[in-house]
């Protein structure tokens, strides 16, 4: 997958991953809404997992996994959605969490490595 398809596939599965978890908290209840959700999920899993870091920087690859873990977050969160157990929520924080994170670190990181 070239970068170009990933770029996209990632922005519209975040946007469903949004519009997913946000129409829950927003007490809309339908029954497609795991489905919207469960799609991002699952597209952002993909993007992570195709993307391999082929550096040596130890501190970019090791932040590379944890942006992979934090899809895979919210993957399992689309399963519990679906279950319509709360800890959907938990693991969706979680993983917004180290997407925050990691979003803020890979920049600076990549960018004392160039100098």
């Amino acid at each position: 997958m070239n970068q170009q398809t990933r770029n996209i596939l990632f922005m519209v599965s975040s946007i469903a991953v949004i519009i997913g978890a946000a129409m829950p908290l927003f007490m809309l209840k339908m029954p497609w809404v795991p489905y919207i959700y469960a799609f991002g999920a699952a597209g952002m899993a993909v993007c992570r997992l195709t993307f391999r870091y082929k550096g040596k920087n130890f501190r970019l690859k090791r932040l590379y996994h944890i942006e992979t873990f934090s899809s895979l977050f919210l993957v399992a969160s689309s399963y519990f959605m679906f279950k319509e157990d709360p800890d959907w929520i938990m693991l969706l924080t979680v993983a917004a969490v180290l997407q925050l994170c990691t979003s803020i670190l890979i920049p600076r990181v990549s960018k004392k490595e160039e100098k």
